[in-house]
């Protein structure tokens, strides 16, 4: 979910499209004035008053639109950080909860042919399989088959 602020335009940003405009206005004004006229003494006042200033106006939209830019980044890395905490605690809550709560808790012991472990029936590596089949106590007793270290069921036989 986006924030409020993220929505709405952060005001340096309308500031410097603000100035930008203008500038671009000014200087447009100041070309036009320079350009109906022949002589450099009858420039200069559309240099001084138009073209000038706009050109300042437009280094200022710049500046502004810059600092607005990184201001507007800004805001989204600290949601995201939020975000990210928030996905983090939660994370954190339910891995408390698994840690207490064990993986699997069936007696019945299942194995899958060819494999190496012995898994309680519930546990989620065996969980569903139709090839799974009971556990042979004879390859348990021979040291083949090792117990699944996600539902371990050694602690079926304590």
């Amino acid at each position: 979910m986006r924030t409020a602020r993220l929505r709405t335009v952060h005001p340096a940003l309308w500031a410097g499209w603000a100035a930008l405009a203008a500038g671009a206005v000014l200087c447009v004004i100041g070309w036009y004035g320079v350009s109906g006229e022949r002589y450099a003494e009858r420039q200069l006042p559309y240099l001084a008053s138009c073209t000038i200033p706009g050109a300042a106006l437009i280094v200022a939209a710049a500046i502004l639109l810059t600092h607005g830019r990184s201001a507007l980044a800004a805001a989204r890395v600290e949601e995201l950080y939020a975000l990210l905490v928030a996905v983090e605690a939660d994370d954190a809550e339910e891995s408390a909860r698994a840690a207490f709560t064990p993986v699997a808790v069936s007696g019945d012991l299942l194995m899958v042919p060819g494999g190496t472990l012995w898994h309680r029936a519930d546990c989620p590596l065996v969980a569903g399989k139709p090839e799974a089949v009971p556990v042979d106590s004879k390859l348990v007793a021979s040291g083949e088959l090792s117990p699944c270290p996600i539902c371990e069921p050694a602690e079926a036989d304590d």
